[in-house]
């Protein structure tokens, strides 16, 4: 079963030195985007230097840099879903020496009163996806460790959040009435597909992540309300939350 795949008792047959060569330290903080268009927006708004490339066999994923308030800060367009995200987390970590990952997109809330204008900071994440249990010992949530963190710097920014336990899920539109009540009962407000999987190969390698989100569709008892879906997606506000979050770690 997935939830016994924790092995540290023996070696891994292959590391990513066998396909990068030594590690590299190019840069401290990077950004983890999910959305083209502010993906896109970084790109034509701010001086991109190109500083490293993932070699992936269906289509190289390269990594910019940028400086923002006197702060060089990378990112680069992830893939979305659990297993995808964290592997290319610990690989852009492993060729430019990132230690501090912010990562945000949108996400689908369980509770629109409780989320509606407000961005999420989660707190703990459901491991419903697969490649977190690689990273961590088997259990139901993992807990995200920088949420208070981050919450002290939206509140010194003075941003509005809700904390909260949020499900990472990595199957698409198989959010039940029945698994989304379950969660609800359980105290998630929000259900995303990268989370459990991005924290957990991070707490495993020793690096940071800071993540939040902004809620899009809704899941609600009496049916799906997918109006906010585009706005949350593409954003460009997350982007530059991102940006200040990066001056302040």
């Amino acid at each position: 079963m997935v939830t016994e795949s924790y092995d540290i008792e023996t070696e891994a047959v292959i590391g990513l030195h066998d396909f990068y060569g030594e590690r590299k330290h190019l840069i401290d903080v990077c950004l983890i985007i999910f959305s083209d268009e502010i993906y896109e927006h970084l790109l034509d708004t701010f001086e991109c230097e190109e500083i490293a490339r993932l070699k992936i066999c269906n289509g190289d994923v390269p990594i910019y840099k940028l400086n923002y308030k006197g702060k060089d800060v990378a990112f680069y367009l992830s893939a979305v879903g659990s297993a995808v995200a964290s592997s290319l987390c610990y690989e852009c970590s492993w060729i430019t020496g990132a230690s501090k990952f912010i990562m945000f997109g949108s996400c689908g809330s369980l509770d629109g009163e409780v989320t509606r204008g407000k961005y999420i900071i989660p707190t703990e994440s459901y491991r419903g996806e697969g490649a977190s249990y690689y990273y961590a010992p088997a259990s139901d949530y993992i807990k995200i460790k920088n949420s208070d963190k981050l919450v002290s710097i939206f509140e010194d920014m003075k941003i509005p959040y809700v904390q909260g336990k949020v499900w990472s899920t990595d199957s698409m539109v198989r959010e039940t009435k029945g698994l989304c009540a379950k969660r609800r009962a359980e105290g998630c407000i929000a259900v995303e597909m990268e989370l459990a999987g991005v924290q957990a190969i991070c707490d495993f390698y020793g690096m940071e992540l800071y993540d939040f989100l902004e809620p899009g569709d809704v899941l609600a008892d009496s049916g799906y309300e997918v109006e906010g879906l585009s706005a949350a997606n593409n954003s460009f506000g997350k982007a530059y939350i991102g940006l200040n979050v990066a001056t302040r770690l």
